[in-house]
């Protein structure tokens, strides 16, 4: 039997790990398998992905990460690794409240399908970077694959400056959610017409410090070069130009849809899954969406409705207006398929062709 004064010092000492971190560490462990196994093994060889393909992978992880929500379920309602017990609550710095199991699956799936709705509007623009490029199709999945990987890290640091913001400054709401309406009244009067991907900044960063050679070298990023004096340099192939444009523009879409998150949940827990699921199936979803696009022409005005919806969500969480969990789902879930339906029930009016010349 151990001492009084032991006891006291066991039940007052914090654990030097929090149990919450295990939880990462495993969800990480996950994530890095199905990454290995899906470059090293199932695009071993570089191939153009076809749509069958696409179809397939894309249906894989939209079944995974629905599935999750039945883990974060089992995870909230048994509060494992005390997870769900002390969860912040937006716009109200220091307090925290608990979320069941029931709850719990609402914001990770709010979170997932916001998520994923405003990234597609970056596989536009990912399309225009491969075009402007003249990325082969055999090679795109690559650049895909480390773009996302990228893509992962940066959320991941950001999510973590962006938990620290809104469980320090209870302010910090009113500029995500301003933020958040600035954003898609941007996206609404802006558009991704012939972009100059040459004009990046960090591409010409890259065409600065780097020899960058017009040839491809199979998949890799950095190649060797033999000057004419007959020395021979390190050089950059286009598919690097490519992926540097690509992890900007993931960048740049990040600032947009972190803010969205916070919006929905500030559990870092929910908030790193359903964005990490959400990047995960871009890929897959890329080459599915390829060549239909330009057939979803009412999808951006329904992520424009969804952002400003989440912004004024964001406004009204001080208020007695503000917006529950289920409502915002609904809401979202509805827009979306309003968007897809238009798109898809509304044809592109044909432009009448210019009357023959008889002269």
């Amino acid at each position: 039997m151990l001492p009084t004064f032991l006891l006291s010092f066991a039940e007052t000492t914090q654990p030097l790990i929090p149990p919450v971190t295990w939880a990462y560490a495993a969800f990480c462990v996950m994530v890095f398998f199905f990454l290995a196994l899906d470059l090293g093994v199932f695009h071993r060889k570089a191939h153009a992905v076809t749509a069958k393909e696409a179809g397939i992978w894309t249906t894989v992880w939209v079944s995974m990460s629905l599935l999750f929500s039945l883990v974060v379920y089992l995870i909230y309602q048994n509060h494992w690794l005390d997870i769900g017990l002390n969860v912040p609550v937006i716009g109200k710095p220091g307090q925290t409240m608990t979320v069941d199991g029931r709850g719990a699956v609402g914001l990770y799936l709010a979170g997932y399908i916001v998520e994923l709705s405003l990234s597609v509007d970056n596989l536009f623009v990912i399309a225009l970077i491969f075009q402007f490029f003249a990325i082969p199709a055999k090679y795109q999945h690559r650049v895909l694959f480390w773009g996302i990987l990228g893509a992962l890290l940066m959320r991941g640091i950001m999510i973590g400056v962006g938990s620290v913001l809104i469980n320090k400054v209870g302010w910090i709401t009113y500029v995500f959610g301003g933020f958040l309406i600035l954003t898609a009244l941007k996206m609404a009067f802006t558009g991704h017409d012939d972009p100059n991907f040459e004009q990046n900044l960090f591409v010409r960063l890259v065409r600065k410090f780097v020899l960058v050679t017009p040839q491809y070298d199979g998949q890799r990023f950095l190649t060797r070069v033999t000057q004419p004096d007959g020395a021979v340099r390190r050089a950059a192939t286009p598919l690097m130009l490519a992926l540097v444009v690509v992890e900007f523009t993931d960048l740049v879409f990040a600032v947009d849809s972190i803010p969205a998150i916070f919006a929905i949940t500030a559990d870092p827990f929910i908030v790193v899954t359903s964005n990490v699921f959400a990047i995960l199936g871009l890929r897959s979803m890329f080459f599915l969406l390829a060549n239909m696009m330009g057939k979803f022409r009412f999808l951006k005005p329904a992520l424009v409705v969804i952002l400003m919806f989440v912004g004024v969500k964001m406004l009204l969480v001080h208020t007695p207006y503000k917006i529950s969990t289920p409502i915002s789902l609904s809401v979202i879930i509805t827009v979306l398929i309003a968007g897809v339906a238009a798109s898809i029930l509304i044809p592109v009016k044909s432009k009448p062709s210019a009357p023959a010349d008889h002269s």
